[in-house]
């Protein structure tokens, strides 16, 4: 079974100037992510379903099963999702829409593919658009490596949590957006965390080439001279983000959805447990039997921005993310 999860629209209550990327991309995530399903079981408690509450406080335990569903996909939907009302209130030229695809070390190459079109359909759905303007890339344990210029900073990328792929590998993931951009569903498309070496194999690997290579130089003094004299040759447009690249780990995850977060997990089997339950002995535990049952290992998140082009003003910022849930 796959798990979507949503955080809606992470702008409250309006719209807002572009904002300081002062915080983690992980932190905003997982924040986003805890407030969407208080406030969706604090709706539900309330018998309101996707509007605003009026209570003073979410009951201390909602059942998961009111503010969620599953879909005839077999996806699981954390909270339900409602694509019902337009997220932007414009016309599309007046929007700049940015994706940006985080593929996680458990989501295998094989599922790229789907997973892809899966997270741009989501996006298009939520924002009742047709297109979006630019789909960047990026993939598990590719780091920019700004070591030429700045040695100190490599210590601040914190722990490693896979090893780069094959550039055949991802060169193949990178035919679907491709695709995407022959069907008109992304005007351009760019990859994250790409340095000269990789980009250059990049670059003579792929059909379409990226637009945009987004580097993270944690306060960096400058882009090593090989990458820059690359890109601009080649028409690539250097951007800097703040983005982690391992976004959801599989224990933040757990933790989130478990017994102390939203409820929707169980607590994980035990060995006692299970030896009581061969034996024929009850295992007293409301929490576990309640919640759904299995291990849990994310897969991929993407998050969206829509840009209102001649004010700079972020109408509407959120997140998917999906995970696996196997018994």
């Amino acid at each position: 079974m796959k798990l979507l999860l949503s955080t809606g629209n992470i702008m409250g209550g309006g719209s807002s100037i572009r904002p300081s990327t002062s915080q983690k991309t992980n932190a905003e995530l997982i924040s986003s992510l805890r407030a969407n399903f208080e406030h969706s079981a604090k709706d539900q408690a309330n018998g309101h379903v996707n509007g605003a509450t009026n209570g003073d406080a979410a009951p201390k335990t909602t059942a998961y099963k009111s503010w969620t569903s599953q879909d005839s996909k077999d996806d699981f939907q954390i909270p339900t999702l409602s694509f019902t009302h337009s997220a932007l209130e414009e016309p599309r030229p007046q929007y700049d829409i940015t994706a940006k695809l985080f593929f996680l070390p458990s989501c295998s190459t094989s599922a790229r593919p789907a997973a892809t079109r899966k997270a741009l359909s989501l996006v298009l759905e939520e924002l009742h658009m047709p297109s979006i303007d630019l789909l960047i890339l990026s993939f598990p344990g590719v780091y920019f490596d700004e070591q030429e210029d700045c040695p100190d900073k490599i210590a601040t990328r914190g722990a490693v949590e896979a090893q780069p792929e094959a550039i055949e590998q991802q060169i193949e993931a990178w035919k679907t957006l491709e695709e995407l951009k022959d069907e008109g569903l992304v005007e351009k498309l760019g990859i994250a965390e790409f340095g000269a070496d990789r980009l250059d194999q990049f670059l003579e690997g792929t059909k379409i080439k990226p637009a945009v290579d987004q580097i993270n130089l944690r306060d960096c003094c400058s882009v090593p001279k090989a990458l820059l004299a690359l890109a601009k040759s080649r028409g690539v447009e250097l951007l800097v983000h703040n983005d982690c690249s391992n976004i959801l780990p599989r224990g933040t995850l757990r933790e989130l959805l478990g017994p102390q977060g939203a409820g929707v997990l169980a607590e994980p089997s035990k060995a006692g447990d299970k030896r009581k339950s061969l034996h024929g002995e009850d295992v007293k535990n409301d929490t576990q039997s309640e919640g759904l049952k299995g291990e849990v290992t994310p897969q991929w998140v993407v998050k969206y921005t829509a840009v209102v082009r001649n004010r700079g003003v972020v109408e509407n910022k959120g997140y998917f993310a999906c995970a696996e849930l196997a018994a």
